[in-house]
């Protein structure tokens, strides 16, 4: 809803022939927000408005002055008043739901199997943008302490996935008999459809889980990742096609995660990684079978 009064309030400029939302990257910034609360006090100069930019903004004093350059009218001025008004009214709600969120976390009991210390924050946390970097430090820490592990340091595992897998699951997966039923339960394993020793049907159910959704939605990400999972991903691809690379990879994430929180033990990047040394061997053999069938040899590139 916050994002749809924001929407409003880039209609109501652009109403008024004000371009000012396409010089800075984000209306509801410090800049966009003080030169919007001055528009509002009644403030029509481009060149006064201009010097309330952020010294951090590429945009030149001229530039910003120019976009400001607009048609004042009052109903336009009315609408960008209510948008503001409203926008910042869901900010203070969200504002108030973080902190529930928070307190229903901290009433949370720690995981009596969590004596390793807290592994360093990788970049995409120290450096969120979804949410305060502060925010996402500390939320990182609250999942920490509940779950024993940091599902954080498994590639496009964020601290929202985090948080969204913390949310549905508690502080536990001994529900789960195994990974197969954790990802039986997402709808992320092959569910054919087999009579009379006949498969009728291959795929996977269709079922509604916001688990399933959130790794989905991680494995999406793994496309430029330079870790064993992203070549993964990028494999899957290849050979079946976006939709079924993101099942499999979700499925693999799952698995992982389930492992993870049963046994209480950091993600290990080498386990894959050998077993990506492993399928390049299984390739480089098939290579030299096939060349040596059509009468060639295969010699590895000089190194420049």
């Amino acid at each position: 809803m916050a994002t749809t009064h924001v929407q409003h309030v880039q209609k109501a400029l652009d109403q008024m022939n004000l371009q000012i939302h396409h010089v800075i990257s984000d209306i509801t910034g410090t800049t966009g927000l003080a030169i919007i609360d001055a528009i509002l006090a009644g403030n029509r100069d481009p060149q006064v408005l201009a010097t309330l930019r952020d010294p951090r903004i590429r945009a030149s004093k001229d530039t910003m002055a120019k976009s400001l350059v607009g048609d004042y009218r009052p109903e336009h001025l009315f609408t960008l008043r209510q948008s503001v008004d409203l926008y910042r009214e869901y900010q203070q709600r969200i504002a108030a739901c973080e902190e529930e969120m928070q307190r229903f976390l901290k009433s949370m009991g720690a995981s009596a199997t969590s004596s390793a210390s807290l592994p360093a924050a990788k970049d995409s946390v120290r450096k969120c943008k979804v949410m305060a970097p502060a925010k996402a430090l500390a939320l990182r820490e609250e999942a920490y302490r509940i779950l024993g592990v940091d599902l954080t340091t498994i590639p496009a595992i964020s601290v929202l996935h985090a948080q969204a897998i913390l949310a549905e699951l508690g502080d536990g997966i001994s529900k789960f008999r195994s990974a197969g039923a954790f990802s039986s339960w997402m709808g992320l394993c092959p569910d054919n459809d087999i009579s009379g020793g006949r498969v009728l049907w291959t795929g996977t159910r269709k079922v509604k889980n916001r688990v399933a959704v959130t790794l989905r939605m991680a494995a999406q990400s793994l496309q430029k990742s330079e870790s064993a999972l992203g070549a993964f991903y990028r494999r899957m691809r290849t050979r079946l096609g976006a939709p079924k690379a993101v099942t499999a990879a979700a499925h693999k994430l799952a698995r992982i995660i389930y492992h993870m929180l049963k046994t209480r033990e950091p993600y290990d990047e080498s386990v894959f990684a050998r077993t990506e040394i492993k399928y390049r061997q299984r390739a480089e053999n098939r290579l030299r079978a096939m060349a040596q069938n059509l009468g060639y040899t295969i010699a590895p590139a000089q190194a420049k």
